[in-house]
């Protein structure tokens, strides 16, 4: 199934801040190339991917060599006319804002955007 970011403009508006845009811009293009059907395939295009537990339907994807992160929720909408899967953007910061995410727990429910 073909991948719908949403919130697409939120990615680029974060990689307009900082030095590492092409890594988000190679990130956006696997993307939209993606043919995903199961969490499984996501690792398949993103192996250093992580997917979040309890039920959260969430994943981190590591960026620009594990410097950033970026926290998505995933859904996989099967209906009959429209087979696609949504990836919304929670939230994106660097490896050590995110640790400190972790540290609360909070990777499971934030949403930033």
């Amino acid at each position: 199934m073909k991948v719908n970011i949403i919130k697409k403009q939120t990615i680029e508006d974060y990689a307009a801040t900082i030095r590492h845009k092409s890594s988000f811009e190679e990130w956006t293009s696997k993307v939209k190339f993606a043919d995903w059907n199961s969490p499984g395939d996501i690792l398949a295009t993103f192996s250093k991917a992580d997917l979040l537990g309890k039920g959260s339907n969430r994943v981190v994807f590591n960026i620009a060599g594990n410097k950033y992160r970026m926290i998505c929720k995933y859904f996989f909408a099967k209906n009959i006319r429209k087979q696609r899967v949504h990836l919304y953007v929670c939230w994106i910061g660097t490896h050590k804002e995110y640790d400190k995410i972790c540290a609360s727990s909070s990777q499971y429910t934030i949403n930033s955007y």
